[in-house]
């Protein structure tokens, strides 16, 4: 469920709810829907008793993960044309659901907003996305527009979500932001 230290979980409504998925399109005849796993494993949307979608919860009856996508059956989605209102919506989770995280390990939702700074004090930036790739890309805001640079080894030194700050070694961040 984890890439490179980072849960996913990206266009979070807030920080009461994660996105787990995005509805791609209708799946057959009886209403199910493929979704887009926001999450690392499509496995952990089989744990969800139910999704909210537009600040509506609606029950899982099943899934089916497979890769970075799944298929879902939603109660009162019982057909095509119900499943095809949904294409482009976001399937969101309470944060009391979500599973446990191990040290090291965070939701985007809590690193979006962090501010960036040195070791030595100085503020870079504020973080405003965070691309999960093999390597996580994270894009700050800064005083001079926008910054972009990959989580390699020995970029961020520390992250401490409950102070909002995320440490990085300058040079190491200079060698890598674009």
């Amino acid at each position: 469920m984890f890439l490179n230290g980072t849960y996913i979980g990206v266009n979070y409504m807030s920080n009461e709810k994660i996105t787990v998925a995005t509805v791609l399109k209708p799946q057959g005849i009886r209403g199910e829907i493929k979704v887009k796993v926001l999450c690392d494993d499509a496995e952990v949307l089989k744990s969800f008793k139910s999704v909210l979608i537009d600040g509506e919860e609606i029950p899982v009856l099943a899934v089916r993960a497979q890769g970075d996508t799944a298929y879902i059956m939603l109660k009162g989605v019982a057909d095509r044309n119900a499943a095809e209102l949904l294409r482009g919506k976001n399937l969101l989770v309470a944060r009391e659901n979500m599973p446990k995280l191990p040290e090291g390990r965070y939701y985007i939702a809590d690193l979006t907003g962090c501010r960036v700074v040195t070791s030595a004090g100085e503020v870079l930036g504020e973080v405003t996305d965070v691309t999960p790739a093999r390597t996580d890309i994270y894009t700050i805001k800064t005083a001079s527009g926008e910054t972009s640079f990959a989580a390699a080894e020995g970029v961020i030194e520390e992250v401490d979500v409950p102070a909002r700050i995320i440490t990085v070694n300058k040079k190491r961040f200079k060698e890598v932001s674009v």
